[in-house]
């Protein structure tokens, strides 16, 4: 579909520079723009590719101060980050969304399936499983028994959904995710020199709004359930153990690792490969930065960087002086000698 530089304007109340009669119908990069694309200029740094882009219509910042002419109709917005995000949400949401079950799909005949859901070629979908309107299962996704999928869900190829898991409205569950997998349990046996299995008999609660990146995983519960709660965001390889309760609009960069049995509050922010004991409570609002090591509880609005964690200026202090450990070294080896040699001399 087409759109005019007017209809954008009217849709994200900004105002037009050049001709409002400009159609576009994709996105570009502004660096890397063609006819017909759309791009954004948020950062005055990179206003140099405005005068050169090929795209037809540009979405700048007002503060972003322009001295040059451009071949680029202009719609100057507050924030246009903001605004190309809901432009391509509206692109996003106008693709036609597949619906059918392919005859290559096996769907229990105990399975209750809504309307206009879309099931792929090689999905196994179980006994018992309810799957609610709009929602779009991909090729080769395993749905085993007694689960259920809300309105309007994304499951896509190769996911692995185990059994009893409760997944809400709107959730997006990307290739290789595995939700429901047995949590981490084993207990020693002194008699016959191994370990013993502990059955995680639980289950996984998915609330509405959640987005869940490829290659995550989020283990079942030993007893009642494992909850990730309404709007969180995991980027790809996270791990969230068995009992854990992940606050809603919580969000984890990749490779973040979270132990068993621990509670995450509401709206915390955790860069890459932060890790998290077990069994502790993490406040509102944290936010951790990556490769943070946290082994205690944490009270709600803090930030914290490093491993074990600290607060930031404290952290970039030491790695300053960490630097300058073998200079220091020297000086106080230096110091030691001539302190025996003034002792020797007394």
């Amino acid at each position: 579909m087409e759109f005019t530089a007017k209809q954008i304007a009217q849709f994200i109340q900004g105002s037009v520079e050049g001709d409002e009669n400009t159609t576009i119908n994709t996105f570009a990069k502004i660096e890397e723009g063609r006819a017909g694309a759309i791009s954004f200029l948020a950062n005055p740094k990179y206003t140099h590719y405005l005068y050169d882009t090929e795209c037809s219509i540009v979405l700048v910042d007002e503060s972003i101060n322009i001295d040059k002419p451009t071949k680029a109709t202009l719609i100057r917005v507050k924030n246009a980050r903001d605004c190309v995000a809901k432009l391509l949400q509206l692109y996003e949401n106008m693709k036609p969304k597949r619906q059918g079950i392919d005859t290559l799909a096996f769907v229990s005949p105990k399975a209750t399936i809504g309307e206009n859901v879309y099931i792929g070629a090689f999905a196994y979908i179980g006994d018992n499983v309810v799957i609610g309107d709009g929602t779009q299962i991909y090729p080769h996704a395993t749905i085993m028994e007694n689960i259920s999928i809300g309105c309007n869900c994304i499951i896509y190829p190769n996911v692995s959904i185990y059994h009893g898991t409760k997944i809400g409205n709107n959730v997006i569950l990307h290739s290789g995710c595995v939700v429901g997998a047995d949590g981490f349990g084993f207990a020693p046996n002194a008699d016959t020199n191994s370990y013993d299995k502990i059955p995680q008999i639980g289950i996984v609660t998915i609330e509405d709004d959640v987005e869940i990146g490829a290659n995550t995983c989020i283990d079942r519960s030993t007893m009642g359930s494992t909850y990730i709660r309404k709007g969180v965001k995991l980027d790809n390889l996270v791990q969230i153990a068995h009992n854990t309760d992940i606050g809603s609009n919580t969000v984890m960069s990749a490779q973040v690792g979270i132990a068993g049995s621990t509670k995450v509050g509401e709206w915390c922010m955790f860069g890459g490969q932060v890790g998290l004991a077990g069994h502790i409570k993490i406040g509102n609002k944290v936010f951790l930065g990556a490769q943070s090591g946290i082994i205690s509880n944490l009270k709600d609005e803090q930030s914290l960087m490093g491993s074990p964690a600290i607060e930031p200026r404290n952290f970039f202090k030491s790695q300053a002086i960490f630097k300058r450990l073998p200079e220091m070294y020297k000086e106080i080896d230096t110091l030691k000698k001539e302190i025996e040699e003034l002792k020797k001399n007394k």
